[in-house]
């Protein structure tokens, strides 16, 4: 690989306060000297939903971030952004941490709690929307015969798509056709049904290498701001989504969009997140 120096990485549960729950998160504390291209097989060699690499601040933040899939790079995504402030907020003791992103700047305001969790806010990216082009499709691949609000593509970063469904046991009953599903491009899908404050969402993104995501923050911010926009929650009220139940990591995720239907002000995520190991990569020879 080039490299020969052992590269220390944290592995975390995000968006849970609970060992072995939550979305898995593994973030390399000191990557500075990795390429773009090592980083990415380091990526498909953990195959976890995502893997941050942490590198000295390029402007007025503490710490730079990217951010891999096994399959792709993203400019921003939700728990990799939350882990690697807990990570560096643990680190060096600070309640808020301003990560520097491929979307521009995140503030994250951290509530520690002992050597090994925190609580973390972060302030996403307001994400841009219109509607799903190939709703017709998406439907067939989910299996499902409508979505009870309009079907719209949101991007903060990644690209999400969104489907509201009957119930919670209907989303926990899906099904979908996941290559097909795939075959739609680089988009997560989430599926998702409640009301008022409680929420449950299953995510399908095959085509940026996970198929199904425990928990997903950068979607969490968009669905405040879907559910807000079609008059479903006032905003400014927060939600609690859960997701992950179906893969055995239940996950807690907190949301809310400030502002208006036509000027959306800020978009807020929150949750726990708890380091549950250590470890480093021996990449010489």
């Amino acid at each position: 690989m080039g490299v020969s120096a052992p590269y220390a990485y944290v592995l975390l549960d995000v968006f849970t306060d609970a060992p072995l729950e939550g979305n898995q998160l593994a973030v390399f504390t000191g990557a500075g000297e990795l390429s773009a291209q090592n980083m990415q097989r380091l990526a498909r060699e953990l195959n976890l939903s995502e893997t941050v690499f942490v590198l000295a601040p390029e402007c007025d933040g503490d710490a730079r971030i990217r951010i891999f899939t096994p399959t792709a790079e993203l400019p921003f995504a939700g728990h990799p952004t939350l882990g690697s402030a807990v990570v560096v907020g643990i680190e060096r003791g600070l309640e808020h941490v301003l990560l520097e992103t491929g979307s521009g700047p995140v503030p994250v305001a951290l509530r520690l709690a002992g050597e090994r969790t925190a609580y973390g806010s972060m302030r996403q990216p307001i994400p841009s929307w219109q509607p799903y082009e190939r709703q017709g499709e998406l439907l067939a691949v989910l299996g499902v015969e409508r979505s009870g609000l309009p079907v719209e593509r949101y991007v903060n970063g990644p690209a999400h798509v969104y489907v509201e469904l009957d119930s919670e046991a209907a989303v926990a009953a899906l099904a979908p056709d996941l290559r097909a599903l795939g075959g739609l491009g680089e988009i997560g899908v989430s599926c998702f049904a409640g009301s008022g404050r409680r929420w449950r969402t299953r995510m399908f993104a095959p085509a940026l290498g996970v198929a199904e995501d425990p928990a997903t923050g950068s979607a969490a911010g968009p669905l405040a701001v879907h559910l807000a926009r079609h008059g479903r929650i006032a905003f400014g009220e927060e939600i609690e989504i859960r997701q992950g139940a179906e893969l055995g990591r239940p996950s807690l995720l907190r949301a809310r969009a400030l502002g208006t239907a036509g000027a959306i002000e800020s978009v807020e995520v929150g949750g726990s997140a708890v380091i549950v190991a250590r470890g480093e990569f021996l990449l010489g020879g």
